[in-house]
C-alpha cells in the first residue's frame, strides 16, 4: 500500500528569532542542510509516493523543493498567522484519509534517517522515553495504547514531532477538526489537542524512538549546541 506525508511548514517560528526573520524556520541549516530536506529524504528513504509540505510563512523559499525532489506539493494554510496548527491540518484535509499517512513537524532534524523504515502496522505517535519531569508534550498510555495527550508529566514518551496514521484513523481525526472549527476559540487548539478527543474512536499507540534520532530545535541556541 502506498503511503503519503505532510510536512508542517507554516510558522513562524518566532522563538528563533533573529534567523527567523528572513528564513523559514524548516530551512534554516543544520550541518549545511534545511531541516525539512533531513525530513524530505528520510521519508524518500522509506519510498513515500507523495509528500505535501503545507507551506504559510514565506512560503515562497519552499518553491525550490518541488524541482529538487520529485512527488513533492505544496499546500497554503492562510490561516497560519491568526491560528494554531490546527490550521496546517484543515488545509490538508482534501489529501488525508486516502492513503496512510505520515504527519511531521517541519521543523526537526533527523539525525538517523532508518527512523522511519520500521514496520508500522498501527496508528502511532513516534515518541521519547524521558526520566524524570517533562513539561513537553507527553503521552499517557494503558498497555501501550495512547489514552490521553497532554502538557507535563513524569517517567513518560515524549511527544516528537512525527506520527503515523492509517487511513481510517485519520479520517477520523479530520472529522473532528472540523467539527472543531465550528467551535470558538478553536484557533488556540493544537492538532494534537483534537487526536486527545477521539482517542476513545481510534487506536494510536508509542513507536519508541532512541534518544538523537529526531532532534526538535525550537532555539537558535539549540542549533548552536548541535552544530
Amino acid at each position: 500500500m502506498s503511503e503519503i506525508a505532510i510536512i508542517m511548514a507554516a510558522g513562524m517560528g518566532t522563538r528563533m528569532l533573529p534567523l527567523t526573520k528572513t528564513t523559514a524556520k524548516p530551512l534554516i541549516p543544520v550541518h549545511g542542510v534545511p531541516m525539512i530536506e533531513t525530513i524530505i529524504n528520510a521519508l524518500k528513504k522509506r519510498n513515500v509516493s507523495k509528500i505535501y509540505i503545507v507551506a504559510g510563512y514565506k512560503k515562497e523559499q519552499f518553491e525550490y523543493l518541488k524541482l529538487k525532489y520529485e512527488n513533492i506539493e505544496l499546500l497554503e494554510n492562510k490561516e497560519y498567522s491568526e491560528k494554531n496548527n490546527i490550521s496546517s491540518l484543515k488545509a490538508a484535509e482534501d489529501v488525508l484519509g486516502n492513503e496512510n499517512c505520515f504527519i511531521c513537524e517541519g521543523d526537526l532534524y533527523i539525525e538517523d534517517s532508518n527512523v522511519f523504515l520500521h514496520e508500522l502496522k498501527q496508528s502511532c505517535y513516534f515518541g521519547k522515553f524521558i526520566e524524570g519531569y517533562s513539561d513537553d508534550w507527553i503521552f499517557e498510555t494503558d498497555e501501550n495504547k495512547i489514552v490521553n495527550i497532554k502538557k507535563g508529566g513524569t517517567n513518560l514518551f515524549n511527544m516528537c514531532g512525527i506520527s503515523y496514521w492509517l487511513k481510517d484513523d485519520i479520517v477520523e481525526v479530520v472529522s473532528a477538526i472540523s467539527a472543531a472549527y465550528r467551535e470558538p476559540n478553536h484557533e488556540n487548539l493544537f492538532w494534537d489537542e483534537v487526536v486527545n478527543r477521539v482517542l476513545d474512536k481510534i487506536n494510536v499507540v508509542v513507536h519508541p524512538v532512541k534518544p538523537g534520532q529526531i532532534v526538535e530545535l525550537d532555539t537558535e541556541d539549540d542549533i548552536k549546541k548541535l552544530t
